[in-house]
């Protein structure tokens, strides 16, 4: 990668094609999400060596429960071992780790595995990793609307003091800062329900390349891109 490049503060992903490419493979699609558990891993390591400070990903969604049974169970069994994988690589690369997204659904012993990762990481100084899972965009923005409603009707809140940052302190993502780049493997082109409020002036990057071979080179080609972006916020260029 050149050098002088901005390099984006925030980064979110979301994270196609595992299935896909363990299929062109004749494997599995669990194989293919496997395979995908370890890039994380390996890009968590070197977007923070790249100077991101925050990378966001979407890894289960409130609408992949559709998908047959026993692809969810086997993510589940997944994600249940990536919870205990994540701390030692927290530990290891000082990672500050955040889950977002609706836990209710989930098992009570993921939610357990959840709460001790975010303990203890909380005071980690590295790279903050959000994992978005069992997370919808407009779920999340409903539950806000819900939060923000109940302190009006006890009447904490006037219908007033509603401001963006009300809201935004309302979501998951509270205390984050938007994210700068938003990167999408596998060639779809689509935000699919993820971070709705929060990529109001995101820059957005597709990438053919399925999420398994995602690497560092790919993640250079993302910020190159991102640096050919004018990011105005709806000003006008000066001439």
């Amino acid at each position: 990668m050149e050098e002088g490049m901005k390099i984006p503060n925030h980064v979110a992903i979301i994270l196609d094609g595992n299935g896909r490419w363990a299929k062109k493979r004749g494997m599995p699609r669990n194989y293919g999400h496997v395979q995908g558990a370890k890039t994380v891993e390996t890009i968590c390591e070197e977007a923070y060596r790249m100077g991101i400070q925050y990378l966001t990903v979407y890894a289960f969604s409130t609408e992949n429960w559709n998908r047959p049974r026993d692809e969810v169970d086997a993510l589940m069994g997944l994600l249940r071992n990536y919870m205990k994988t994540c701390l030692k690589t927290a530990a290891k690369n000082n990672m500050c780790v955040r889950i977002i997204g609706e836990k209710s659904r989930l098992d009570e012993d993921i939610r357990r595995r959840m709460e001790e990762l975010e303990r203890a990481t909380i005071n980690n100084t590295g790279l903050h990793f959000q994992i978005a899972i069992n997370y919808g965009g407009r779920d999340e923005i409903v539950r806000a609307v819900r939060r923000l409603a109940a302190e009006a009707a006890d009447g904490s809140l006037r219908a007033e003091e509603i401001t963006e940052e009300t809201i935004s302190d309302a979501l998951d993502t509270r205390g984050l800062p938007e994210p700068d780049l938003l990167i999408r493997t596998c060639g779809e082109q689509r935000i699919s329900n993820f971070l709705l409020w929060q990529l109001a002036y995101t820059e957005f990057y597709f990438t053919p390349v399925a999420w398994p071979d995602f690497s560092r080179e790919e993640l250079e080609k993302a910020v190159e891109a991102y640096n050919k972006r004018d990011r105005r916020y709806g000003l006008v260029k000066e001439e």
